[in-house]
C-alpha cells in the first residue's frame, strides 16, 4: 500500500471526507501504513485535512483529522 494508493481512493470520492480509520478499510489496509501515507501527502500540501470531533470505539469522543482530495 503505498500513498499513490491513498491519493487514487481520496480523488475517486472528491467531495468527502474521510478520517484514518476509513480509509484503512476502504483500502484493507493497516491503520498505522495509512497514517504515515496521509502525513506524508499533508507535508507535501497535495490533501486537504482538518480536525473534527468524532466518536471513536472504544475510546469516545476525540479530535480526528478529516482528510479530502485537494482540487
Amino acid at each position: 500500500m503505498s500513498q499513490q494508493d491513498v491519493y487514487d481512493l481520496l480523488k475517486k470520492y472528491k467531495d468527502k471526507w474521510f478520517n484514518a480509520r476509513d480509509i484503512a478499510k476502504l483500502l484493507d489496509a493497516s491503520f498505522n501504513t495509512v497514517v504515515g501515507n496521509l502525513k506524508r501527502l499533508r507535508k507535501a500540501g497535495i490533501v486537504l485535512f482538518k480536525r473534527a470531533y468524532q466518536v471513536v470505539e472504544p475510546a469516545g469522543r476525540r479530535i480526528v483529522y478529516l482528510y479530502r482530495f485537494k482540487k
